[in-house]
């Protein structure tokens, strides 16, 4: 395991804007898994997607209220109408706030690290981070969506 570099998106925001490409080999990216674990802890953050460390594969790590998710292709297939307007951050933009509308409750389609398909229900800070994160996967950063600046 390693603790990679985070990409700032004031010096890679055209890199952090492409598109992540499918896994079709899950066991092709153990070693990405195991270090983007390490590089979000080491980060104290809540989740890291593998294009933040310059890797442009289907692939995120979301750790919050003792939930770890590892997303790999995931899709998000339903989101709830309700939204919550909370402060928001990410390990591209240090020291950078804004208020962003998420939904309260999102469904994702993602594998597993054994390569089964799964469907995992979120909500709250577990859906926003996963909505965050997946938007990573599209090239979409959070401050695509602030509302307002804190």
């Amino acid at each position: 395991m390693a603790i990679r570099n985070i990409l700032k998106a004031s010096e890679h925001n055209e890199f952090l804007r492409k598109k992540s490409k499918i896994v079709n080999d899950v066991k092709s990216i153990y070693d990405l898994l195991d270090d983007l674990w390490e590089t979000l802890h080491h980060a104290n953050g809540a989740g890291l997607a593998a294009p933040q460390v310059g890797i442009l594969k289907r692939v995120a790590v979301v750790e919050i209220d003792g939930l770890k998710l590892e997303l790999i292709n995931p899709i998000i297939i339903e989101k709830s109408d309700e939204q919550v307007i909370q402060t928001e951050g990410c390990l591209s933009f240090p020291n950078q706030w804004g208020k962003v509308a998420r939904p309260k409750m999102v469904k994702v389609e993602t594998l597993d690290r054994q390569g089964n398909k799964k469907t995992i229900t979120a909500t709250d800070w577990q859906a926003r981070a996963i909505c965050h994160e997946v938007e990573h996967l599209d090239g979409i950063l959070y401050v695509d969506n602030v509302l307002e600046e804190e």
